[in-house]
């Protein structure tokens, strides 16, 4: 049977329990669900937009039944082709299930559908004195469920942690279809084996989620930045370094190179930018008094290494002009015109400036640019290997240079991934970061859950 036709006969059968507007077969409108930001595409047979869990449960009866693949979906905006039908069979979006059913301000949550638009919930629970922190550069554009599916992180992780963290309960619908409430709304909850920890990172092979309970904490009520550029990578890291050792505890502590600072110079027109060849952001936040009280202290200190210049940003105005930068510099490496082969690695904390000297050394060796930024505070740098992909074996010079940036990042006690997930991207590097033994048990937990494997079939498992 041909793909049209395959597709086609899908549908028909899947029309017996979908509304017609829950359902895409058109190849046109198909091909936008076919990837993500990764370079990998693959266009499924059908769309099913479901609206409710039980809509869900149906799709799912019915793949499981006759063995189709089944790829959930958010917003596409995941950096490894985790979301990728790359067996074709049923995208599960999930866009329309985009409610926040509730905030709840004495128990301090929120119960959010997946297809949520991440910063729609910050901004909705900081209207009533409330906090969500976990902050991925894309969440203006993600959704809640895809930060659920792949544990995402972002800036202010040093200090309040990534997504699980904040994750109390769960719907998940299994790949039988059989619908499961996991956890609860209560801050503390050991009843049993913590399964809603499971689902979260899970990157859709275990379950579909479709409903989460979010602990929210108080919204800070102050913020303030240090923005320091240095002559030279080692003292960046040395002042970061120590910040927390005088036992100061930012919101976040981000560095970046020189190579995303002269890119981000000439994108943004900054001229801070392109004198520097590290740059360093701190972030406090608080009580006011406290965080004023504390930034000259974390200026004193910053200082010590010779900074070029050191930049105060007071208050969300000020502080979001500094992120803003921040959150330019992936546009600012488009703008170069090279691929921007993007890497999330992370490392101990102790281990940066050993990474920083290793990303210089790769990178002469392989003749490729690196671009390395992000959040130092926790070790999670973004190694980007730029790359022009018209010239001849670049793309064999880059998978060298990703073998050896990912074999030094295991050896140095580090991991392959801290954000993005595994997905297509990683899937090769996979046998290198867990033993035998640790892939076993995931096989089995995906075996236990998902027996036919319908579930976003083709990644690492």
């Amino acid at each position: 049977m041909n793909d049209g036709l395959k597709s086609k006969s899908l549908c028909r059968r899947l029309n017996k329990f979908l509304r017609a507007d829950e359902l895409i077969s058109d190849p046109a409108r198909l091909a936008s669900y076919a990837g993500d930001k990764w370079f990998a595409a693959h266009q499924p047979d059908a769309v099913a937009l479901p609206r409710n869990a039980e809509s869900v449960s149906r799709i799912l009866k019915f793949a499981n039944r006759h063995k189709i693949p089944v790829t959930a979906r958010g917003a596409g905006y995941g950096y490894v082709g985790g979301c990728v039908p790359v067996r074709g069979g049923i995208v599960l979006s999930l866009e329309r299930m985009n409610r926040i059913l509730e905030i709840n301000e004495k128990d301090f949550v929120t119960v959010v559908q997946p297809g949520v638009n991440t910063k729609k919930i910050q901004d909705a629970v900081e209207k009533k004195g409330l906090f969500y922190p976990p902050d991925p550069a894309s969440r203006a554009d993600s959704f809640i469920g895809g930060n659920l599916a792949t544990n995402a992180g972002g800036p202010r992780c040093l200090k309040y942690g990534v997504t699980r963290d904040y994750v109390l309960g769960l719907e998940v619908v299994l790949a039988d279809g059989r619908i499961l409430r996991l956890g609860g709304r209560t801050h503390k909850n050991k009843t049993g084996f913590d399964l809603v920890k499971l689902f979260v990172g899970s990157e859709g092979l275990l379950g579909v989620i479709t409903e989460a309970t979010l602990k929210l904490i108080p919204l800070p009520p102050f913020r303030a930045t240090l923005a320091a550029g240095f002559d030279a990578m080692p003292n960046a890291i040395r002042a970061l370094q120590a910040i927390l050792a005088a036992g100061f505890l930012p919101c976040a502590l981000e560095l970046a190179d020189q190579f995303t600072l002269a890119a981000a110079a000439r994108y943004t027109g900054s001229r801070r930018l392109g004198v520097c060849k590290a740059h360093l952001i701190v972030e406090l936040d608080g009580q006011e008094r406290s965080v004023r009280g504390e930034l000259p202290a974390v200026e004193r200190i910053i200082r010590r290494f010779k900074p070029e210049f050191v930049d105060r940003g007071l208050g969300d105005r000020e502080c979001e002009k500094v992120w803003q930068i921040r959150r330019d510099f992936s546009f600012s490496l488009r703008a170069t015109g090279l691929t921007k082969l993007n890497q999330d690695i992370v490392v101990p904390r102790g281990k940066l400036e050993e990474l920083f000297a290793f990303a210089a050394r790769l990178q002469r060796a392989s003749g490729l640019q690196l671009a390395c930024f992000g959040h130092a505070g926790d070790g999670n740098i973004h190694t980007n290997i730029m790359v022009d992909l018209d010239k001849p074996g670049a793309r064999a010079r880059s998978d060298a240079a990703l073998d050896e940036l990912f074999r030094w990042v295991l050896a140095h006690g580090g991991a392959i991934t801290g954000e993005h997930g595994i997905g297509l991207a990683k899937k090769r590097w996979w046998p290198l970061a867990v033993s035998k033994e640790v892939r076993d048990l995931h096989g089995a937990l995906k075996r236990s859950l998902d027996p036919n494997g319908i579930l976003n079939p083709g990644k690492f498992i």
